[in-house]
């Protein structure tokens, strides 16, 4: 019995098709099929129902394939083991940024990770933040750039890259260009251009204005925060953004003080693979701001 052969049979039940397990595996596959059979030859029991559309247990399959499980994570350990001694770590690591992210912070983490680990396989994916909150809370995920506007979910470890306060900035030319500041309650008057629903800032901004007992008049929606300060400097409306993206508009304080935070987040326990636990290693050595 070679390890091959339980590889091989694991990834069919898991595709329940010999031809997809091919493509996973990366091999031909007769070569999928002939590996299986020699495991069925060697135990003396057919483990696949091949009689279908897709491929099923037999009664055998269902009892080897927790022990097939078992050996090959066991080899899988005991490979770590040696990687950990031997001071290297391989894998694959699965990275989370919210859209349009301006910080250096993560490229600068990743940039790391990749000079102390080469042999790691990298991942990055962008998304809005509430689609990667719930990303690391599933593994799907294991560590992301969100923008926070409260308290993370249990289970969760941070630190925070940064930590700005939400202003107003309009066009010189709009009837509040000489304001100062200005009550959230005050943006139901207003056309609001901001960042979509799902991002740290539109978070914060909406639990701010629920807070101040109002809702926002938002006129317009868009991704990249560049693209909000120019809609606001033709005039268009009021952006509400972080005070560091201000620009050429001019600045209005919202008030209370609302803040919004991008972090750096992971799961705090549980099921981390070597190369996940590398990255977070670094991020836990991120000073918090």
């Amino acid at each position: 019995m070679e390890l091959r052969q339980l590889e091989y049979f694991v990834t069919v039940v898991e595709e329940a098709n010999f031809t997809r397990a091919a493509e996973r595996l990366h091999v031909a596959q007769p070569g999928v099929s002939a590996q299986v059979k020699r495991l069925e030859r060697e135990l003396g029991q057919e483990l696949l129902d091949r009689s279908g559309r897709t491929v099923c247990l037999t009664d055998a399959g269902r009892a080897v394939l927790p022990h097939a499980y078992a050996a090959l994570a066991s080899v899988q350990s005991t490979r770590d083991a040696v990687d950990a001694l031997n001071g290297l770590v391989r894998g694959s690591v699965s990275v989370g940024m919210v859209t349009a992210c301006a910080s250096a912070d993560l490229t600068d983490l990743l940039s790391r990770l990749h000079n102390k680990h080469p042999g790691l396989d990298i991942s990055l994916a962008e998304d809005d933040s509430r689609s990667l909150l719930a990303g690391v809370l599933d593994g799907t995920f294991d560590i992301a750039v969100i923008g926070v506007a409260g308290k993370l979910p249990e289970g969760l470890e941070s630190r925070v890259i940064t930590d700005e306060r939400l202003v107003a900035g309009v066009a010189a030319d709009h009837p509040l260009a000489e304001v100062s500041s200005l009550p959230f309650a005050e943006l139901a008057t207003q056309s609001v251009i901001c960042l979509p629903e799902g991002t740290g800032i539109r978070t914060c901004l909406d639990f701010a204005c629920d807070a101040a007992g109002t809702k926002p008049t938002v006129a317009l929606e868009a991704s990249n925060l560049g693209i909000i300060v120019s809609l606001a400097a033709q005039g268009l409306g009021m952006a509400v953004l972080p005070e560091s993206t201000v620009g050429e508009l001019h600045r209005i304080d919202l008030e209370p003080e609302a803040r919004s935070r991008l972090e750096l987040v992971w799961r705090s326990s549980g099921g981390k693979n070597p190369a996940a636990s590398a990255l977070i290693d670094l991020a836990r050595a991120v000073p918090a701001e």
